[in-house]
Order: structure tokens, then sequence, then C-alpha cells
């Protein structure tokens, strides 16, 4: 009897075994399968990030710096490490806007190992626009990417912004929809993005991030000063280009402070005047000042019409009324509006140049 106990319980742990074995035979056999799926699709996607094909030759990559010693040498293995799976050609223009820190010699000890790096070093600084303006000048590439040296922006997206661009679009612009900043920055960037957006039409969410995508033909075209930079894409958008946007990443500041203070938000402001008038007003002047001064013009006659009729049919005084100096200061302001829209006029007229009109395509 106790034989057959210890004869079944025998099988009994044989027949355990031989499922543990099973299971662990199919188990492995199963993740091994699920590894080296993985590992395929991983290998896939690098191969894929690796060869991707745009249609540029050469892509010039515009970085605009003020004192940025600590960012440079980090900033230029992101841009490397971006431009790996760009399969053209490339040039990376460091424009130093009058730095008083190490920026430059940095930036010389890296071009000395590298030939695609070009430089220009400003003697004081001259601002922003000023840098993107001589990086527009003297880049080489077909397609232009510009970004900050902050760090903040990702040279990670310089495929994405390059494959955007090259679906058809003039201008591709980077927005900072998540962004690192402190919360009065954060704030005072939406309500001038709202502004922005109602006044010059322009659809973008981010007009100010450094990070952004060109062909040629924009940035030739588009003059850049003043506190302009931030307002390429309504410039742009004047002249008829194609614009987009996509996300971009956005990271908090690792060295050094903000270049920019409170008086960037006056600029900007008074830039916007300057820009709604160029866009709308450049060569019809005569539509703003020429309208300002019909309508003050029939307000101070409407107001002297008023008072001549009380004078003549109510014996109503009007010599020493504060109302009848209003309206004679009305009429002489409208009809100078009027004579400043004339002269308007007259000098585009004269300096009328087929330079400024923009062409896509002849034969």
């Amino acid at each position: 009897m106790e034989e057959n106990l210890n004869e079944n319980q025998n099988k009994q742990d044989l027949n355990n075994n031989q499922q543990k074995k099973h299971f662990r035979k199919h188990y492995y056999r199963r993740n091994f399968r699920k590894n080296q799926n993985q590992q395929n699709n991983a290998n896939t996607q690098q191969q894929n990030q690796q060869t991707l094909n745009v249609s540029f030759k050469k892509v010039s990559i515009i970085v605009p710096l003020f004192n940025e010693e600590e960012s440079l040498k980090p900033l230029y293995q992101e841009i490397k490490k971006g431009l790996k799976s760009v399969n053209c050609d490339y040039e990376i223009l460091f424009i130093d806007d009058g730095s008083k820190d190490k920026s430059l010699s940095i930036i010389k000890d890296l071009a000395k190992f590298d030939n695609k790096i070009k430089y220009f070093s400003f003697r004081t600084n001259y601002g922003k626009s000023a840098a993107l303006q001589i990086g527009f000048k003297n880049a080489t590439g077909d397609a232009i990417i510009t970004m900050d040296a902050d760090l903040q922006d990702d040279p990670l997206e310089i495929p994405n912004l390059l494959k955007k661009l090259d679906e058809g679009f003039d201008l591709v612009s980077g927005w900072k929809k998540k962004r690192f900043d402190p919360f009065i920055k954060k704030f005072s960037s939406k309500f001038f993005n709202f502004v922005t957006r109602i006044l010059t039409g322009v659809k973008l969410h981010d007009f100010n991030c450094g990070l952004k995508a060109y062909r040629k033909a924009v940035v030739q075209t588009v003059d850049v000063y003043g506190e302009m930079h931030r307002y390429i894409p309504v410039l742009a958008n004047w002249k008829g280009f194609t614009i987009s946007e996509i996300i971009v990443k956005h990271h908090p500041r690792k060295f050094g402070t903000t270049k920019f203070g409170v008086s960037r938000f006056f600029k900007g402001f008074i830039d916007l005047i300057t820009v709604i008038f160029t866009i709308r007003f450049i060569k019809r002047p005569m539509h703003l000042f020429g309208f300002i001064g019909l309508i003050l013009s029939i307000a101070g006659f409407g107001i002297a019409a008023w008072l001549t009729i009380e004078k003549l049919f109510y014996n109503i005084g009007i010599n020493n009324r504060p109302i009848f100096f209003l309206s004679i200061l009305l009429i002489i302001v409208g009809v100078q509006f009027f004579a400043i829209g004339l002269i308007g006029e007259l000098i585009v007229h004269n300096t009328q140049n087929e330079k400024e009109y923009v062409i896509k395509e002849k034969k």
C-alpha cells in the first residue's frame, strides 16, 4: 500500500516538473520574441530617424547669442545630434551680439575642430534683430533654422521643423505650448501673442519662439531691425509666404539669466504699431491719414455748424465757449492729417520699385 502511494507521489512530482519545464520554455520563448520585436521596432524607428529625406541641399543653423559661455558647448553637441538624422549638408552660424564673457573664445575653439562652424562677432550689443539679419545675409543654405543659445530651445526639433517645411510651407514657427518660464513672463507672452494675433490676423500661438525654419526666399525678402524679429511671421505673411506652426519642446534655463527685461514689451508694442502700419498702409498712406483727417474735420465742422445754428436762431454766444475752440482745433488737425496723407502718397508714387514685389515663379 505504501509502495503504491509513493509511486503515485513520484508520478505526480514528475508531471509537475514537466509542466514547470514546459511553462518556462514557453515563457522564455514568448519573452524572447517580445523582446526581439521590441528591438526590431526600435531599430526600425532608429533607421527611419537616420534616413529622414528632405528636398533641401543644405541647412543653415543660425544661433544669435549674448553672454552664453556656459551653454555653447552643450548646445553645439545637441545641434550635432539633431542634424544626424538629416541627410543633407549643413552649417552652423554663431552670431555673437557683443558678448562680454568668454563666448567668442569658446566659439573659436569649436570652429578649430569643425569647419562647418562660422561666426560673426559684433563690437557692441545691437540686439537680436541685428544678429538675425547678419545671419540671414550670410547663410548659404536653402533652408534656415534659427534658435536661441540658452538651451531652452531643443535642437532635436530640427528634423521636425525641416519635415514640416518640406511639406510646402515657406516658414514654420515653433510653439512652446508647455513653457518653463516664470509666471509673469508666461502671462505677458500670452497677452502679447493674443494682441498680435488679433491686430495682424496671423493665426500663430507663439510669435516670439526663437525656434523657426525658413526657406531661403523668406530671409532674402524680409528686413529685420529694431525688435522686429518677433514679427517675422507677420512680415512674411504680408509678402505672401505660407506659414505653419508645430509644437516644440521647451526646457528650463540651465545657465545664466534672461537677457530681456520689462522694456522689451514697450519696444515690442511700438514695433507692433510699426508692423501694422507697414503691412496695411505703407503703399496707401492716404487710407490711414486721410481717413483720420476726414473724421476729425467732419467732427470739427459739425460742432461749428451746431454753434452757428445756436447763434443765429437762439442768439447764444460762442466766442467764450470752449467747444468753439475745440471745433477749430479739430478742423485744423484734420486738415493736417489729410495733408500728411497726400504727401505720403506723393512719396510712394515717386519711389515705386519693382524690387518691392515678391515674384514666386517666372518664365
